[in-house]
């Protein structure tokens, strides 16, 4: 009887793995993800300098193969955009960067006196309406958000990179990406053979999911990189010429939040709106003016800019893209986050591709 219930099992179980693995070529795909994921998850620690070079090759390889098509050589368009890439790195690190990070410890500052206007804020609720506020439940709610709030902005601005640790670390990023990725795209021809050479040569499932992910993912990056690009620019000009506070720190806030689809733009309205309300109440023009502008930017952002450089979006479910975000930057931290959806549409197209035992057709060409 055991033995009876024994083959029974072995035969589901071989029917199971029949239908997961219908041919080599899916033996193949699922042995590339398995060792990639495990090689990458395993050895972040360590080569992260070495996959965020590759991340950034593989963006730039697309603007390389454009200016190649204009007649030039492979190296002169590698330096081309290599001394572009270092000029934005640049412009990022000695201008973006130090004007926003003096303008958050200014905020940070500010932090004492925000929470005590808007605790005097709230006590004219308290004696307005006794019976929904207590003024000592809300001191003693104030009080402990003062706490929390500077104790949170301490840690921020007081972290890993003030440290040793993260100071080296920091250097290793600056001295070893960029050469790194100068020769990705140097020898990238010759590091793509060499790669190749360890794998199969029926391949072909391999090849048509990889060229599916790179059509939808290198769209979706590019796209990325412009929209935050021209948020930040749009909002520090914006909030430049109406005299906001803290504008850099603002816009660039802006910029970044549509690297988290729908939680981004939630957040970010927080500290403009708060900054505009700290700085001018509600009484003026002024900060229905930020209002506005803040409205206006978030609409045409939407309705105009994701439909222009995503014409070719992946077609994700919100919920999928939650999940993404959760599941990648628990894994990998800002990096996960940032590359969430294109992460989530390689599973995407794994699914989608993966040849099947009932579907003849597809397994008859692969």
């Amino acid at each position: 009887m055991t033995t009876q219930v024994q083959l029974v099992n072995l035969h589901f179980l071989r029917a199971g793995i029949k239908r997961l693995l219908p041919n080599s070529q899916a033996v193949l795909l699922a042995s590339t993800l398995i060792v990639s994921f495990v090689l990458i998850y395993s050895l972040s620690d360590l080569l992260m300098p070495v996959f965020v070079s590759i991340v950034f090759a593989y963006l730039l390889e697309s603007i390389v193969s454009k200016v190649e098509r204009l007649k030039a050589s492979r190296l002169t368009a590698v330096y081309l955009v290599f001394l572009s890439f270092i000029a934005s790195l640049g412009f990022s690190l000695f201008f973006l960067l130090p004007i926003a990070s003096e303008q958050a410890v200014e905020l940070v500052q500010q932090i004492p006196s925000i929470i005590s206007r808007a605790q005097t804020e709230i006590m004219h609720l308290s004696k307005a309406y006794p019976q929904f506020f207590s003024e000592s439940k809300i001191q003693q709610i104030m009080g402990i958000a003062q706490k929390e709030l500077l104790s949170y902005a301490q840690n921020l601005l007081s972290g890993s990179a003030a440290s040793v640790v993260g100071l080296v670390s920091v250097m290793i990023y600056l001295f070893l990406v960029p050469m790194m990725v100068f020769f990705f795209l140097k020898d990238k021809d010759l590091l793509v053979a060499w790669f190749v050479q360890f794998m199969p040569n029926e391949r072909h499932l391999t090849v048509h999911v990889w060229e599916e992910i790179d059509d939808q993912i290198g769209n979706y990056v590019h796209g990325k990189f412009a929209e935050v690009f021209i948020l930040w620019f749009v909002s520090f000009a914006t909030y430049t010429l109406l005299d906001l506070n803290y504008a850099m720190l603002l816009a660039v806030l802006m910029g970044l939040q549509v690297i988290i689809p729908y939680i981004g733009a939630t957040v970010v309205t927080f500290p403009v709106l708060g900054v505009a309300y700290f700085q001018w109440g509600l009484g003026g023009d002024d900060f229905m003016y930020i209002v506005i502008a803040y409205s206006i930017i978030q609409a045409l952002d939407g309705v105009l800019l994701v439909p222009l450089l995503f014409s070719e979006a992946v077609n994700l479910h919100a919920v999928a893209i939650i999940i993404a975000i959760l599941l990648f930057g628990g894994l990998w931290g800002f990096w996960g986050v940032f590359l969430a959806i294109p992460l989530a549409t390689v599973v995407k197209a794994v699914l989608t591709s993966w040849p099947r035992a009932d579907n003849s057709s597809f397994n008859s060409n692969y």
